[in-house]
């Protein structure tokens, strides 16, 4: 039996190229604010004021809860604001009565201060007039004494001595009724302090009046503030009724109905809005892919944000670029992951939370990279080999260590030299250390090289066992 001819194969060289190096994750993509709808106050919904999956603005009213209650309450505590009102503006009419009365108290006690005034220098005009008319007493009563034995004598005549006589009686009788004026201004002075004192009384009196008309108008005014305070919390509630979007964006399916009685204690939510123009994409990345990219920012600083790229789940390019937003403040100690947020725009919507796609972030340049086609290399129980053809066409199959695919190639980390030459179309049927004919490999779209495409040429093809004959 004739032996069979080498079997061909198409190789490939190990080349070398500055290769682009990417991170790759799968992202799930979330609103950029996610506003849950909940009811604020307790009621049966009467309206839905949207139609499902349409863009809502700030503002606008999603629902109507039965309002009615709730006007009622409002009529109610309007009405205690006003009597709250009333009774304040009374207190202050108190509060006036009673600052007149003490004005009119105070005059009195100050009238009651001069009459006493009045009376002390009406005592002091009394002793003056007592200290002069005892003067003229004392005068009298010497000239009197010395009259007297002239009289015997018939030294003076009767006339003089009774005239002596007449002085020393009426000097005697004024000094009296000077010391009686004495006790009646002294008498004066006891009635104007006593006055005085009853004057004090009523000032007394009328000051705590105003201390009590003032504690009412404190009072009076904190029931106004809290008659005022439930008329806002009624009319809060009674607004609350009207349920508006917090945000623009666009609406979710209502997951209440017509008739249904909502309210704070409620588990389910009305509906959802989400911002999605700009949309978030969650990605986890690992430590070490998180510190690669805090370096690569800092190479890039001038260029730019990093750029990124989506692929959504149907395997197409999304056509805007994203950048990175933000991480989370930690690391995930069960998953050794951070939670990172790139941000896309999405002015046509066509993103909406929940969806997947896969991020490609470009992190560097790879200098003189090996590379090889993919299909030059085969993965077996997780390790990846590729058949290399010596110059004698002797095949080896080698362990290899790859990194990232660059389009239709894939880099090599280690196990490979430049130069070398790998199968790249036909690794199924050469084993090791078997002797091979090779020819140039063509990746599809490419051209053949010239030598292959000479006229009259027919291409190697492996030969056919007869029937029946091996």
């Amino acid at each position: 039996m004739a032996s069979q001819p080498p079997p061909v194969v198409e190789v490939a060289e190990v080349g070398q190229k500055d290769v682009p190096v990417y991170s790759e994750w799968v992202g799930t993509l979330d609103g950029l604010v996610n506003a849950t709808i909940r009811a604020q106050v307790q009621g049966y919904l009467i309206k839905q004021n949207y139609r499902e999956g349409d863009f809502v603005r700030q503002g606008q009213v999603l629902f109507e809860i039965d309002p009615r209650e709730y006007q009622a309450a409002l009529t109610q505590a309007e009405a205690g604001l006003s009597q709250s009102k009333g009774s304040l503006a009374q207190a202050e009419a108190v509060l006036d009565k009673s600052i007149g009365a003490l004005d009119q108290a105070k005059a009195a006690l100050s009238q009651s201060k001069g009459a006493v005034e009045q009376a002390k220098a009406s005592l002091e005009q009394a002793k003056a007039d007592v200290a002069v008319q005892d003067a003229r007493w004392t005068t009298a009563k010497a000239n009197l004494a010395r009259i007297r034995p002239l009289a015997e004598q018939n030294a003076v005549s009767q006339k003089d001595l009774d005239d002596a006589v007449g002085l020393e009686l009426s000097t005697r009788s004024s000094v009296d009724a000077a010391k009686a004026g004495v006790d009646v201004a002294q008498a004066n002075i006891v009635a104007a302090e006593a006055q005085v004192v009853g004057a004090q009384a009523n000032v007394k009196a009328a000051e705590a009046q105003v201390v009590g008309a003032q504690a009412n108008i404190v009072a009076a005014k904190a029931q106004v503030l809290a008659a005022q305070a439930n008329v806002e919390k009624v009319q809060l509630n009674l607004d609350f009724t009207k349920i508006t979007s917090p945000i623009d964006g666009v609406s979710g399916i209502a997951k209440a109905q017509i008739g249904n009685l909502v309210g704070p204690g409620s588990v389910e939510e009305l509906m959802t809005i989400s911002t999605i123009d700009p949309i978030k994409c969650y990605i986890a990345a690992s430590e070490q892919e998180y510190m690669r990219a805090e370096e690569a920012k800092k190479k890039r600083v001038g260029e730019g944000k990093i750029s990124l790229e989506l692929t959504l789940s149907d395997g197409s390019i999304y056509p805007k670029k994203g950048e990175f937003a933000f991480a989370d403040r930690q690391v995930d100690e069960r998953t050794g992951t951070i939670r990172v947020a790139t941000i896309f725009p999405n002015p046509q919507k066509i993103l909406r939370p929940g969806q997947f796609g896969r991020i490609r972030a470009e992190m560097g340049i790879k200098k003189n990279a090996l590379v090889i086609p993919q299909r030059a290399v085969t993965e077996i129980q997780g390790r990846y080999v590729v058949a290399v053809v010596s110059p004698e066409n002797k095949v080896a199959i080698k362990p290899v260590k790859v990194g990232q695919r660059a389009g239709q190639l894939w880099v090599i980390e280690e196990g490979l030299k430049a130069g070398e030459k790998v199968v790249a179309e036909g690794i199924q049927k050469v084993q090791d250390g078997m002797t091979v004919s090779p020819k140039p490999f063509v990746a599809k779209g490419q051209e053949p090289p010239a030598e292959e495409q000479k006229p009259g040429k027919e291409p190697e093809t492996q030969p056919q066992t007869k029937p029946g004959k091996r």
